[in-house]
């Protein structure tokens, strides 16, 4: 008799559990209905460096490499030399590299955004987009960022690691590759390259 009850408790735990992982995902996709999930990056507006909106169509049918930058960084120094060649050498073929400040790994980006544009622009000699100051993890990550890390994952996890994590994106405003703060832009040029169709 004892068992008979065991039995019956542990179908009924089941049939409990099995009705929830139906509804759950029914009750959710409904909701996410009226909120259409983004198809591409062109479905989002960021700010610039200055606080005017910016439709990231406007980038429409360019290949695009995205990064979260640093001032203070170790990697600061390396990536911009080797952002400002990779712009340089493709910005006339279609090539655009969108730089959104962040302040989230060790207060390495403190200044505001009039200053980061002078330390990026003038000490760094960018001449490629800075962006707005962002959060890239955590509950005020920027939608953006959401939608990048929700399209390729990192290792082990999707959060960003540190400064300088690459995000390469197509013409069709897909995400194809991600890259590690570790990883130079110049090793990321044949990948360039090969979306761009010069080789």
């Amino acid at each position: 008799m004892h068992f008979t009850n065991w039995v019956s408790l542990v179908f009924l735990v089941f049939a409990i559990l099995l009705f929830y992982s139906y509804q759950t995902p029914l009750f959710f996709s409904s909701k996410n209905m009226a909120q259409e999930s983004p198809k591409s990056i062109y479905d989002f507006t960021v700010k610039d460096i200055r606080g005017n909106d910016v439709s990231l169509s406007e980038h429409s049918g360019k290949v695009l490499l995205i990064v979260n930058v640093a001032s203070k960084c170790g990697f600061t120094q390396s990536n911009y030399k080797e952002l400002n060649v990779l712009y340089e050498k493709y910005k006339n073929q279609g090539f655009e590299i969108l730089a959104f400040p962040c302040n989230q790994f060790a207060g390495q980006e403190p200044g505001s955004n009039e200053e980061i544009q002078e330390v990026a622009c003038t000490m760094f000699k960018a001449e490629f987009p800075i962006f707005d100051k962002i959060e890239v993890n955590g509950k005020n990550t920027a939608p953006l960022y959401k939608y990048l890390k929700s399209e390729k994952g990192g290792l082990f996890v999707d959060a960003i690691k540190w400064n300088f994590t690459k995000f390469l994106v197509n013409k069709e405003g897909k995400v194809v590759e991600r890259y590690a703060p570790t990883t130079s832009p110049l090793k990321i040029e044949k990948d360039i390259q090969n979306l761009l169709g010069s080789s």
